[in-house]
């Protein structure tokens, strides 16, 4: 381990270190092109004036001298800029304060310059006469290359701190999201297990058996859905299977009066849904079908794609739409519908329709995309009854 973060740390080091040397490459090219484009400046204003042409190592050394000195003094201009950006709620003060700084940059650059001047110029002329050429004709340039600096530095300064806080408000859009994904998928759980212990309750007296396993088959169902608690998303074949645990409780509940049938084309299986979407639409079905009518009735599930949407379509044939209209504001339609709009937006959505001659069809719509396939294989289901 110590080995790991030694080598992670030289990494880090060699990293920063070709950083620096980039940036001081980039510098150096920088502060050549200027020097070169600026001895071409004022060697052709010269020509064009019709004025005393010097030769051109003479303009070049001028140039040289001139953008040394504000290239040396540059990353003092950057370090103020970044110790005193120009921000809410200082505008004001700062502003001042770098008005102050850029009197003093270019008073700096004038003496640094006539002292480089001393040392480059062949007339070796003294620090007075050097100091009185840089005072007027090089002190705006110190003052204008000051507040350059400055925005450059403020103008990067202000796109970092919009990055940051475009990633803040997404990292905190994604979090308020997650929490409210939480809280719509916690509510599921007793709103199923109320149902379904009152499924249970019903056979208790009359077939105790049959209660008993119910009630194993709904400790494996808890038991897999705490398992599966923090995961949003799950592979259809996950989801039928969970579904399938549900239904065969419903089948004992019902007897013979109930039959199932879950259908998923093969290109389907590892496509991604909400966990736990299905359980509240199928119970919806069973509720509202075979719960409230008199007769048989059957709950089929038919999985299958379109060219970039998952289509999931849960049936009963035992309902009646009209009677059935207030499940549309029910627990289970409303939440399966705001789980959707915080996962998809308009992306995915869930509506009823009638069959003829009676049943109710819940059509959902999900975008098309996979996840990574378990190991398991999932098992086509056809029609089943309780054991």
């Amino acid at each position: 381990m110590a080995s790991a973060a030694a080598t992670m740390t030289t990494t880090h080091f060699a990293v920063r270190l070709r950083e620096w040397a980039l940036r001081c490459a980039l510098y150096l090219l920088l502060w050549l092109v200027v020097t070169c484009l600026f001895a071409m400046f004022w060697a052709l204003s010269d020509a064009i004036r019709a004025r005393f042409v010097w030769p051109w190592e003479a303009y070049w050394r001028w140039s040289f001298v001139e953008w040394t000195t504000l290239a040396l003094l540059g990353p003092v201009a950057f370090w103020s800029a970044a110790r005193k950006p120009i921000e809410p709620p200082h505008r004001v003060p700062r502003f001042l304060l770098h008005l102050c700084a850029s009197f003093a940059f270019a008073s700096m650059a004038i003496v640094v310059g006539a002292l480089i001047a001393m040392r480059t110029e062949p007339c070796c002329a003294s620090f007075g006469d050097q100091l009185e050429q840089f005072s007027t004709k090089h002190g705006e340039a110190g003052f204008l290359v000051y507040w350059v600096l400055v925005m450059i530095r403020q103008a990067t300064y202000l796109q970092r701190e919009k990055s940051r806080r475009e990633l803040q408000a997404t990292r905190l859009e994604a979090q308020l999201a997650q929490s409210r994904l939480r809280v719509l998928k916690m509510q599921l759980h007793p709103h199923f297990l109320f149902n379904t212990l009152h499924a249970i309750s019903t056979l208790i007296r009359d077939d105790a058996a049959a209660a008993e396993d119910m009630l194993l088959r709904l400790a494996e169902l808890l038991r897999t859905y705490l398992e599966d608690d923090d995961r949003q998303e799950v592979a259809l074949r996950r989801e039928l299977e969970l579904i399938e645990l549900y239904l065969g409780i419903q089948r004992m509940r019902f007897k013979d009066r109930l039959t199932t049938r879950i259908d998923m084309a093969e290109d389907t299986a590892d496509c991604a849904v909400p966990a736990l979407i299905l359980q509240p639409l199928v119970e919806n079905a069973i509720q509202h079908g075979i719960g409230k009518h008199i007769g048989d009735d059957s709950i089929e599930i038919d999985c299958y794609r379109e060219p970039a949407t998952l289509c999931i379509d849960v049936r009963n044939r035992n309902g009646r739409l009209a009677e059935d209209a207030e499940s549309r504001s029910g627990i289970g339609l409303s939440n399966s519908r705001q789980r959707l709009k915080e996962l998809y937006g308009d992306a995915a959505q869930i509506r009823l329709d009638a069959l003829q001659p009676r049943g109710v069809v819940c059509r959902l719509r999900l975008p098309y995309r996979s996840l990574a396939a378990p190991a398991a294989r999932p098992r086509r289901r056809g029609q089943g009854s309780a054991p």
